[in-house]
């Protein structure tokens, strides 16, 4: 049933044969692209990437073909596009190898076993990614809070965290408005996000009604 449609020599490759991998690895990559697009935020330029990527590998797989030194030579090519991108979101990395994986089968010639894997894995991300599943976290957020320098920062608002918080973190503490402010940032999750309000005007009470920002914790795209 997985067997490769390609002519045991290594040398030879017709066109039939050529025609039915790169149609396949073609479809893989739509298929690639329909699962991404399905599991989360998605954007044209990584859909088209991944519609062309099984093509390519595929077509590179057949050039190389058993010959150790043009595998060399790809090998080298692919490390140089590596150092020249970006890094991407778990999920586009993901992504970027289920591509190469699709081409690499297809390259093989077995492309039955390249669609079960398309259909089966992409049916498994699609999934998963409409769980309501929320890691821990995701829920935490990040606290701003800018008070005047004659106030301790240390234990004025320890408290309030304890009423209104499940867990606080002290990341940074900076000054500022030339040294007569401090800005202190705490990571936080809190017990009931419905009082969040109320949680911020007890702040605003304590620091003198200064600026205070409470937000979800971004991470940036280029990073995992």
């Amino acid at each position: 049933m997985f067997e490769s449609v390609l002519n045991n020599s290594i040398s030879t490759l017709t066109i039939q044969s050529a025609a039915i991998c790169t149609g396949a690895s073609l479809i893989y990559g739509m298929v690639i692209a329909a699962c991404y697009c399905l599991s989360g935020k998605s954007t044209k330029g990584f859909c088209v990437s991944l519609v062309i990527l099984p093509a390519l590998v595929q077509t590179v797989i057949m050039l190389v073909n058993g010959n150790l030194g043009a595998g060399v030579a790809i090998v080298g090519a692919f490390s140089l596009i590596r150092f020249r991108s970006i890094p991407g979101t778990s999920r586009e990395i993901t992504c970027v190898f289920f591509a190469m994986v699709a081409g690499l089968a297809a390259g093989m010639g077995y492309v039955t076993y390249g669609a079960f894997i398309c259909l089966l894995v992409g049916a498994v991300m699609v999934f998963l990614s409409v769980l309501p599943v929320h890691c821990r976290e995701e829920r935490k957020q990040i606290l701003k809070i800018t008070i005047y320098e004659d106030l301790d920062y240390t234990t004025i608002f320890d408290d309030l965290f304890e009423e209104y918080l499940k867990s606080c973190e002290l990341q940074t503490v900076k000054t500022t408005n030339m040294g007569s402010m401090y800005q202190i940032t705490y990571r936080i999750e809190q017990k009931n996000r419905k009082k969040e309000k109320e949680f911020i005007d007890e702040l605003r009470c304590r620091n003198g009604n200064l600026t205070i920002v409470c937000g979800r914790e971004i991470t940036p795209l280029e990073h995992l």
